[in-house]
């Protein structure tokens, strides 16, 4: 590993203008994990770390507010005036806090953290990095091979070891997205408040101003870049740009459950993940979202299944036409098509356990 600085910024202009000001040579550090992984690697060697731990903005906290975000941000998305209340989770939190927390109707969110990797690093691991965090495919993370995603010429997966890799959304890159606890917020249909500016701070503590912080707010949805779009990219935050909270909508009587498929239930990587909210008006489904993670190149969010669902009454055959409809586009590769029946399987596992609804034996 590289010689390398870090400084503490307490001020979020300060911190974005260290690394908006070299952003090829600067990085900004939360828990570290996959950083310093990939400086371990040899796939990052930046020369100055920027150390979020000292702005308040991004402290770790988990609460309930019976209103919107508290400043006018711009949205691309109009539901902050159809639920009742929000929760909101600090950039900072780390995987085991979130998870220790009770969140009715946005368990899902709390059930991914809690199964993700190990103890230790869910302690040390925050909410925002593992949204950020890069993939963990074993031909991008092989310092000696130039895959697609480092400026090479192709998907090596193509024609390699492809058990683990994307049978949705695939092309030009077959990476999975590794991050668990994105796609349980995807489909809690959280969003994520974004620092954006002020631009060209100075090196040092920012001045005082009387314009307020150029915050913006965007749905998970689009914090997420698909390789069709950049394949060298996974998230749309530019350099310096710093993701500061989520804030979830609780609808009054909206339930949720995730689940994941390992190969061992010790510390690894899922196969397949499954996230769903729904609510239900007496015995009609609404307001659905149904989310599929470790099965395509960003967190996968299964409208067509949605809409299946959507109006409803629940039931067994209901839930397998859902499952059907959302791997219906699936394009397995040579070594994958496991995750077919897999990814079915687990999302009606799922969809019986928020609807309460028992299993079929």
């Amino acid at each position: 590993m590289r010689r390398f600085a870090l400084i503490r910024p307490t001020e979020l202009s300060h911190a974005r203008a260290l690394v908006e000001a070299e952003p090829e040579t600067r990085q900004l550090r939360a828990g570290g994990i996959d950083l310093i992984d990939r400086m371990k690697e040899g796939l990052d060697e930046p020369d100055l770390l920027v150390e979020l731990r000292d702005l308040g903005e991004l402290a770790a906290r988990v609460g309930v507010a019976d209103s919107a975000p508290p400043r006018p941000l711009v949205a691309d998305h109009d539901h902050w005036t159809e639920a009742p209340r929000h929760a909101q989770i600090g950039a900072l939190t780390s995987l085991a806090e979130l998870a220790a927390v009770e969140l009715p109707g946005a368990e899902a969110a709390s059930m991914a953290a809690g199964q993700a990797a190990t103890p230790s690093i869910r302690n040390t691991a925050t909410v925002a990095g593992n949204l950020l965090q890069r993939p963990r495919c074993w031909y991008f993370r092989s310092r000696e091979l130039v895959c697609l995603k480092k400026g090479g010429d192709t998907c090596l997966a193509l024609t390699g070891d492809n058990r683990y890799n994307a049978i949705l959304g695939g092309g030009p890159s077959f990476i999975v997205h590794p991050s668990s606890v994105a796609t349980a917020l995807l489909a809690l249909d959280a969003s994520a408040q974004v620092y954006r500016g002020p631009a060209g701070a100075p090196e040092g503590p920012a001045k005082q101003s009387k314009q307020p912080p150029e915050d913006q707010l965007i749905s998970l949805e689009r914090l997420f870049v698909s390789p069709a779009d950049d394949p060298t990219r996974e998230h749309s935050l530019g350099p310096g740009e710093i993701l500061t909270s989520l804030w979830v909508p609780l609808l009054d009587g909206q339930r949720s459950a995730y689940q994941a498929v390992r190969e061992k239930q010790s510390h690894d990587w899922p196969l397949v993940e499954a996230a769903v909210r729904v609510r239900l008006d007496g015995e009609t489904l609404r307001d659905v979202r149904v989310a599929l993670g470790h099965v395509a190149p960003i967190p996968w969010l299964s409208r067509p299944a949605a809409e299946i669902l959507e109006g409803q009454t629940p039931s067994a055959e209901l839930f397998a036409e859902a499952a059907e409809a959302a791997l219906a586009e699936a394009k397995p590769l040579d070594g994958n098509a496991y995750k077919i029946p897999m990814t079915k399987g687990l999302l009606r596992e799922v969809l019986h356990r928020a609807c309460d609804l028992p299993l079929p034996e």
